[in-house]
């Protein structure tokens, strides 16, 4: 990708909060994210409401099942518009390849979503195997022919060394800098640390998403990822 993108994490309980917040945000250079939570809640109604707003869906269900349930799910995300979905690597390569099968299921033009697989979730502690672990499971993904991985901003850079530049790298646990967590995040970055290690997206929730201004909030943090591009 040219630059990293910014992902705002939509972890409301219910459609109508997250589209308030859809709406302050209208016109900047996002991508939305709509987890488990909330597309329980709203389901393809709201991602499709998110669609009609003109911010690429990301839709981190991060499903891990069996292969041909995954395959219908991934053929599912691709039919309604979803621009980036996740599945879980703990899955294995049978059900990775499903989750391509789908995406080329369900494309009727384009290329379908990115697929991106889970290594190791933001909230479990930092250990010297943890790294270790991330980078083992990005070349499984790589192999297995997704088009990059979730992890940590600490690990970015030694996935890119693994995998190369143009395996991507999505990074929640997004922090600006001398923000105290309130949240079950751990393995957390700023964003001028994401950047510089070589993600490619940025995922933020309750920095932007609490803030008395998200608008103000999302932009602070785009200029901090360009500042970090300097």
């Amino acid at each position: 990708m040219s630059s990293p993108r910014l992902a705002v994490a939509l972890d409301a309980p219910s459609p109508a909060p997250a589209l308030a917040l859809a709406d302050a945000l209208s016109g900047m250079p996002l991508w939305l994210k709509v987890g488990l939570e909330l597309f329980t809640a709203g389901g393809p109604e709201l991602a499709r409401a998110i669609l009609a707003r003109s911010f690429p869906l990301f839709l981190d269900l991060k499903f891990h099942d069996i292969p041909h349930t995954v395959r219908g799910a991934v053929r599912a995300a691709t039919r309604l518009g979803a621009r980036m979905t996740t599945l879980h690597l703990e899955g294995g390569e049978d059900m990775a390849r499903a989750a391509r099968n789908g995406r080329e299921e369900g494309r009727a033009e384009g290329e379908g979503p990115l697929i991106l697989g889970v290594t190791l979730l933001t909230s479990q502690q930092e250990s010297g195997l943890s790294q270790s672990l991330v980078v083992q499971r990005a070349v499984w993904a790589r192999e297995w022919g997704l088009d990059g991985v979730v992890c940590s901003g600490r690990e970015a850079g030694a996935v890119k060394r693994a995998c190369g530049r143009d395996f991507l790298c999505l990074c929640p646990g997004i922090r600006f800098s001398g923000e105290a967590g309130d949240d079950d995040q751990r393995r957390v970055v700023t964003p001028e640390e994401a950047v510089a290690a070589g993600a490619d997206f940025l995922v933020m929730g309750r920095p932007i998403t609490r803030a008395a201004d998200p608008a103000a909030a999302a932009r602070r943090a785009l200029e901090a990822m360009d500042r970090a591009r300097l």
